[in-house]
């Protein structure tokens, strides 16, 4: 049986790695790119939803 942390856990982990991945290919400069991967790996939930509101945009646009 999966408990209902570990489903969050599951769902934050696969948000972190989303996140990183669009941190990578944004247009950020080398510095910013570490610092929001650093917040987010040492902040997961906190540093998503500021990463989320502030932080580099994708390439894409």
């Amino acid at each position: 049986m999966i408990e209902v942390g570990g489903i969050f856990s599951l769902i934050l982990l696969i948000a972190c790695i989303w996140a990183i991945v669009q941190i990578f290919q944004s247009r950020a400069s080398t510095g910013w790119k570490v610092f929001w991967i650093v917040l987010i790996l040492l902040l997961p939930l906190i540093g998503l939803v500021i990463w989320f509101l502030a932080g580099p945009r994708g390439s894409r646009y």
